[in-house]
């Protein structure tokens, strides 16, 4: 038996050892209860902090299940798909939150990061760094996932139910934004010395962007975000590219079988990693790392809602995805949001209300 035959043997055996240990994780119940827990912040092995879009920020403990409000924010501005949105723990600051929400202003919803001091199971020291451009009278696609690189705080919004505001960098709709930690804007985003995109402005193009990840060993950003008929896509977030919205789209009109925009593809126009048809309307997107489930590290995690399970998408070294797994089916819920733990936990919240762990 030749070698190559042999290498491409062990290959299949591991692949097959590590789809049957993937389908052997079940989902243990934490809490219930809860009232769309949109946003999850894993502090300890005893607490996670939960946001529920209706606007109440909750401490759950870990192992008994009970949970406490600790924070109502107020003007939050709880319609539609807006609310009290992502929660995530600084990796900059002791006891520090960043938050995402859509502020009440006249009466719409602009999608907003905020920052609190968290300790001894209070919320102290609310302040909004960063009010975005990006209100509409629609109550839909608010974006807004939070992620970290070494030295930025990245948030995603919507195109807030408004299709031009993907192609209109005078917006913040349909972006994704790179800040300072305090809510500042880089000296060296991308458009900071054009005067047609706002400086905050990382990338654009975006529909509704609802889950977004870095990932610190390959440095590199990913996002995934709701398509309108079919077309959900994964991308590769480059700095000061296009994505696309609404002149490129793999997705249909809600009322008939026609393509949106003017293709799949474009020139000019950064192509997704990978497309979903139909959707699978994705929440929360996590890139795993960690020793706990070997047979996930280095993949992309994405909450999937319309069709109720964990995405599972393996990357390869060139960026490109090249296997999908879906588990958790069996429970039949909209998985919202997903989060690891520094130890490799992962938990995920559904919009049920319910708060589960993977083990196997």
């Amino acid at each position: 038996m030749s070698i190559k035959i042999i290498q491409r043997i062990s290959v299949l055996m591991f692949t097959l050892l590590a789809v049957s240990n993937v389908q052997a994780m079940e989902a243990v119940k934490v809490a219930s209860g809860l009232n769309m827990p949109w946003g999850l912040a894993y502090i300890d092995d005893n607490t996670m902090l939960v946001s529920e879009r209706a606007g109440l920020l909750k401490q759950v403990n870990l192992k008994t299940g009970s949970q406490q409000v600790i924070a109502k924010p107020n003007n939050v501005w709880a319609q539609g798909q807006g609310g009290l949105l992502d929660i995530a723990v600084s990796p900059f600051a002791a006891n520090t939150l960043y938050l995402t929400y859509s502020k009440d202003i006249e009466g719409e919803g602009a999608t907003t990061l905020a920052k609190a001091t968290y300790q001894n199971g209070k919320l102290t020291d609310w302040q909004d760094l960063f009010v975005s451009t990006s209100r509409s009278d629609t109550g839909r696609h608010f974006g807004s996932r939070i992620a970290f690189d070494d030295k930025h705080v990245y948030f995603s919004i919507g195109d807030r139910g408004v299709r031009d505001n993907g192609q209109d960098t005078l917006t913040h709709a349909g972006t994704i934004l790179r800040l300072n930690p305090d809510g500042s804007t880089p000296s060296d985003n991308p458009f900071v010395t054009d005067k047609a995109v706002l400086d905050e402005i990382w990338s654009y193009g975006h529909r509704n962007p609802q889950g977004l990840v870095y990932d610190r060993p390959t440095q590199k950003l990913w996002s995934i975000e709701h398509g309108p008929r079919g077309g959900d896509e994964i991308n590769l977030i480059k700095r000061g590219a296009n994505y696309g919205w609404p002149v490129t789209s793999h997705g249909k009109e809600y009322w008939g079988p026609l393509s949106v925009g003017e293709g799949k593809l474009k020139e000019g126009v950064e192509p997704p990693v990978k497309v979903y048809v139909p959707s699978i309307a994705p929440g929360s997107l996590v890139l795993y790392r960690g020793d706990k489930f070997p047979e996930l590290n280095g993949k992309l995690l994405a909450g999937a809602l319309k069709l109720t399970h964990i995405n599972v998408v393996t990357i390869n070294e060139a960026g490109k995805a090249v296997a999908e797994q879906r588990i958790m089916a069996k429970l039949g819920e909209r998985i919202r949001d997903i989060e690891v733990s520094p130890q490799g936990d992962i938990y995920f919240s559904t919009d049920s209300g319910n708060l589960y762990q993977l083990k196997r």
